[in-house]
């Protein structure tokens, strides 16, 4: 049986503690020690009954607790140097689900237009942001130096010398620039980067960038940014909205990192176990709203951040990539096929 999130980690506080006592002296027969073992007794059976405990809904809302790899608490203390706006949000609601109103309220922080856009900053990039400011600075406030930016002011700032890169992920939503006063950038940088996640940059001093783009890192010497080479799509990324599904469940996939718009996907993705070459040999029909044609046509930026398909209702459980495959391709350097981050498949 599957333990929900919480009691998990309910009964590892528990295993923890019992270890340690037996760590400390498991040789004693003294009536103190007695006493402690009656208490583990006790421990063992609630832990044990917290187990049994764990039904449909707990599950439920542990499953929804859980979307994302990395999570942290969800609570966001945001201020925005652009803009003047600031926010304390939670990302979660009381029973686990994601929180509309605190993503709606990150968007007009971030300047982020969601109605024109149809779709929220990514809710993966809180939740890491989220877990990682848990991790060095619980509660205190994140300064946020560049969020959103629309392609046009994104090309502007390059052909001023900023460190920006013509595919760069803040154009769809996925990328911040911040800081927290009194933690060391190059320090959270390289512990961004240790955890191989996310798109992390370090430029010196406090502020470090991070984007939930293809896992990786770079300092200011190696960004790359203002290079004048053509990027044919080659750093063209496949993302999902969540990391986490049930099986049966609408899968969202979008398209990031795009040099050259007019190009199109087939209209039937590949899953893949993850970390294994060989296709499971199921195939996922692909529909974008837009049409349903063999070659999928995408002619601007918005429609390439909404394709969606079904996981099978009869998935196992496990860890997953969805393969792509591009026709009418602009470029023969761009590449012909595109796999996912993992998503993983819980029952």
């Amino acid at each position: 049986m599957e333990v929900a999130g919480d009691n998990r980690r309910f009964v590892d506080n528990i295993t923890l503690r019992i270890t340690r006592h037996r760590t400390h002296d498991c040789s004693s027969s003294s009536p103190q020690h007695k006493k402690m073992n009656k208490t583990i007794r006790f421990l063992l059976s609630l832990s044990v009954l917290m187990i049994c405990l764990s039904g449909v809904h707990v599950s439920a809302a542990a499953a929804q607790k859980d979307r994302f790899f990395l999570m942290g608490s969800g609570v966001l203390h945001l201020e925005n140097l652009r803009n003047n706006r600031d926010a304390r949000v939670e990302l979660l609601t009381g029973d686990g689900q994601i929180n509309e109103s605190a993503l709606e309220t990150v968007d007009r922080v971030f300047g982020f237009p969601t109605v024109a856009k149809g779709e929220h900053i990514s809710p993966r990039l809180l939740f890491m942001l989220s877990y990682f400011a848990d991790l060095v600075a619980p509660g205190k406030t994140i300064y946020i130096e560049s969020a959103y930016r629309s392609p046009e002011y994104n090309e502007q700032i390059r052909k001023k010398g900023a460190n920006a890169a013509r595919t760069s992920t803040h154009m769809d939503g996925m990328a911040l620039d911040f800081r927290i006063d009194g933690v060391d950038g190059k320090m959270l940088w390289e512990t961004i980067r240790a955890m191989d996640c996310c798109g992390v940059g370090h430029y010196g001093g406090r502020t470090i960038h991070l984007d939930d783009g293809r896992p990786r890192f770079w300092e200011a010497a190696t960004s790359g940014t203002r290079t004048t080479k053509p990027d044919y799509n080659q750093n063209i990324y496949l993302s999902t909205l969540y990391d986490r599904y049930p099986p049966n469940e609408n899968l969202r996939l979008s398209l990031s990192g795009i040099s050259t718009l007019a190009f199109g996907v087939r209209n039937t993705a590949e899953l893949f176990q993850a970390g294994n070459p060989t296709p499971t040999g199921i195939r996922l029909p692909l529909r974008t709203g837009i049409e349903d044609a063999p070659c999928l046509q995408f002619n601007n930026r918005k429609d390439t951040r909404f394709l969606f398909t079904s996981l099978p209702a009869t998935l196992q459980a496990g860890r997953y990539q969805v393969q792509l495959e591009f026709c009418q391709k602009p470029f023969p350097q761009m590449p012909d096929r595109l796999i996912s981050r993992e998503i993983e498949v819980f029952r």
